[in-house]
C-alpha cells in the first residue's frame, strides 16, 4: 500500500545564499518503495519515506574503492610481517601462537588498515556545551591516526549537526536550570544505593508519575542508563519457550537484551509487514521447533525512529497484527519520545493511536530531554513486576537527583505544565527545521533515507574515500558531521547522518547546505 504525502504540507521557503542555477543535481532519482505490502489497516498519519537507488556506476565504484583498499591493506600487511613498516597494533606474543586467538583475523585487518586510516573522524574531543554550536580540541596525527596530541588550539562555535539534542534541552541558561541546582543542593549528585534498598527518593517517585501522565499510561519505572533499560528488562520480560520477533535494523541494545533473554529470536526484514506477518502466521501455526507446542509468548520489538536509517515504524499496522495473532508489542521510543508528534508525545501520537495498544514502552531520557536514562512504562502490573525482576531496578545505583530534576523540568516544558509556551514552542520548531532541511536536501539532488518526520536524515555517500573526504571537509568549514560506514551501515550505503534540533536556527541550516552544495 503506498502512501503519500502531498507536496503542498512542505514549507516552500528558498535558500537564502543559494541561487537556483548553484543547487546542482546528484545522481538519479529513483523514488519507490522498498518495504514491501502492508496490511489492511491504513495509517492514520500521512507519511513518505525516501529509499532511492543508488545507480549503478556508484555501487559499482564503491565495491572498487573497497576493493582497492583492501589490497592495499594486504600489502602493507606484507611489509610488516618482513619488517619494512612497524606494527602498532596488539598481536598474541610469539610463544602464544598454538593458542587460541584472541583477536578475529579480520576485524584486526579492518581496524589496522581501513579504519585506523581515517580514526580522525571520530572520538573527536569537545570543550564545551553540546548546543546548536560547540568548541573541538584540534588535534593531529604523527603517525597515521595510531597516536593523536592535542595542539592546543580551539575550533570555536563549529555548527553541531551530530548530537541528539532534538528539542535543545542540552543548554546552561541560568534562568532555566534554578530547579536543577536547587535540587543539587537538596539531594547532592549521587544516591549511593539501589531503588530497592536506600535509593528511593521522593524526586524519583515525581518523576515515574509525570512519566506516566506524559505517556497517558498507567505506570512507569526509570533507570539511571538509557541502554540497560532494553539490554536488562527484555530478560525479564520473555525468556525460554518464547519467540522474539525483532526488525532487523533494531539498535544494539535491544539485540543483546533479546539474546539475554534466552528466547528464540527471528528477524524480519525492516518496516515489512508482509514478512512480520509471514512469520507470526508460522509461528501460531507451527509452534515451538521440534515439540511444536505453542510459544509462551510471542514479543514483537520495533523501534519508534530507527537512528541509522531516520525512518519511523508503521505502528497501526503493526498493532493491527499484533491484536490478530495475540502477541505482545515492545515498543523502544529513544529516538521518538519527544521528537515527533503535535506535542512530542512520540509514534503513537503522530499515529494518533491508543497508548495502551503497546504493551511495554520504552524510551530514554538522553536525547530530547537532555539528561541520563530511560523509562519502562505501560500497564501497573508490567510495571510492578518488573521493579521485583528488573535487574536495573535490583541492582544498578538509582538515578542521580539533578538527572531526575533536569527530566521533570524539560517534561513540563513540554508538557506547558510550568505555566509557559516554551515547550510547544520547541516542538514545532523542531518539526519545521525537519521538513526544511529535508526538502531542501532533495530539491538539491543527494539521496536521503527516511520519513519525512523523522530529525535524523542519514545522507548517502556511498564510497569509502568519499565518507572521510567529506567529515574532514566540513570540519574544515567549521560544521561537526558524523559519518557511518561499514559495519556499522551495508558496505555500499556509507552515510553522513544529521542530526536536527529546535536550537539550530534557519541561519546555521541555510550554512549547512551552502557547504553542503560545494
Amino acid at each position: 500500500m503506498a502512501i503519500t504525502v502531498a507536496t503542498s504540507t512542505l514549507p516552500q521557503i528558498s535558500l537564502s545564499g543559494l541561487k537556483c542555477e548553484d543547487i546542482k543535481r546528484n545522481g538519479f532519482h529513483n523514488r519507490r518503495e522498498t518495504k514491501g505490502p502492508g496490511t489492511a489497516v491504513a495509517s492514520k498519519q500521512p507519511r513518505q519515506e525516501s529509499y532511492e537507488q543508488a545507480p549503478m556506476y556508484v555501487a559499482v565504484m564503491t565495491y572498487l574503492g573497497f576493493g582497492i583498499v583492501t589490497l592495499f591493506g594486504y600489502f602493507r600487511d606484507f611489509l610488516r610481517a618482513v619488517g619494512v613498516e612497524k606494527r602498532n597494533i596488539a598481536q598474541e606474543r610469539e610463544e602464544q601462537k598454538d593458542f587460541v586467538p584472541l583477536y578475529q583475523d579480520f576485524e584486526n585487518f579492518y581496524t589496522r588498515n581501513l579504519y585506523m586510516r581515517v580514526r580522525d573522524n571520530w572520538n573527536r574531543p569537545v570543550c564545551s556545551l553540546p548546543g546548536p554550536v560547540f568548541d573541538l580540541m584540534e588535534r593531529v596525527s604523527d603517525d597515521y591516526n595510531w597516536t593523536f596530541r592535542l595542539t592546543g588550539r580551539t575550533i570555536h562555535n563549529a555548527i553541531n549537526m551530530g548530537s541528539y539534542n532534538y528539542l535543545g534541552f542540552a543548554e546552561n541558561n541560568a534562568d532555566f536550570l534554578k530547579t536543577v541546582a536547587a535540587k543539587t543542593q537538596q539531594y547532592g549528585v549521587g544516591v549511593c544505593s539501589t531503588r530497592q534498598e536506600l535509593g528511593t527518593l521522593s524526586i524519583h517517585e515525581e518523576l515515574e508519575q509525570l512519566v506516566a501522565s506524559f505517556l497517558k499510561v498507567e505506570s512507569s519505572m526509570t533507570f539511571g542508563m538509557g541502554f540497560a533499560v532494553n539490554s536488562m528488562n527484555i530478560p525479564a520480560i520473555v525468556g525460554k519457550g518464547g519467540l522474539i520477533l525483532s526488525d532487523e535494523l533494531n539498535h544494539t541494545s535491544l539485540i543483546l537484551g533479546a539474546r539475554l533473554s534466552g528466547a528464540t529470536i527471528r528477524v524480519f526484514k525492516h518496516n515489512n509487514m508482509h514478512s512480520l506477518e509471514k512469520m507470526l502466521k508460522e509461528a501460531v501455526c507451527s509452534g515451538q521447533p521440534r515439540t511444536h507446542r505453542p510459544w509462551k509468548k510471542i514479543l514483537i520489538m520495533v523501534e519508534g525512529i530507527y537512528s541509522m536509517e531516520g525512518s519511523v515504524v508503521r505502528l497501526p499496522e503493526i498493532i493491527a497484527l499484533k491484536k490478530k495473532y495475540k502477541a505482545y508489542l515492545y515498543l523502544d521510543e529513544a529516538h521518538s519520545i519527544g521528537a515527533v508528534g503535535p506535542s512530542g508525545r512520540g509514534v503513537t501520537e503522530l499515529f494518533n493511536v491508543n497508548p495502551s495498544d503497546v504493551d511495554v514502552m520504552m524510551g530514554t531520557f538522553t536525547k530530547s530531554f537532555g539528561a541520563a536514562g530511560g523509562y519502562i512504562a505501560g500497564k501497573k502490573d508490567l510495571v510492578d513486576y518488573l521493579r521485583g525482576h528488573s535487574h536495573s531496578a535490583v541492582y544498578a545505583a538509582a538515578m542521580s537527583p539533578p538527572v531526575a530534576e533536569q527530566i521533570i523540568r524539560a517534561m513540563k516544558c513540554i508538557m506547558g505544565s510550568d505555566g509557559s509556551t516554551e515547550g510547544i514552542r520547541r516542538v514545532r520548531q523542531l518539526a519545521e527545521n525537519t521538513r526544511y532541511f529535508r526538502a531542501r536536501l532533495k530539491e538539491m539532488g543527494f539521496i536521503i533515507y527516511g520519513n519525512d518526520d523523522s530529525p535524523v536524515v542519514p545522507i548517502l555517500l556511498y564510497m569509502p574515500g568519499k565518507v572521510v573526504a567529506f567529515a574532514r571537509e566540513m570540519l574544515e568549514r567549521k560544521i561537526g558531521v558524523v559519518v557511518v560506514g561499514f559495519p556499522a551501515t551495508p558496505i555500499t550505503e556509507a552515510r553522513a547522518r544529521f542530526c536536527l534540533s529546535a536550537s539550530h536556527s534557519r541561519a546555521m541550516l541555510n550554512q549547512v547546505l551552502r557547504h553542503m552544495n560545494e
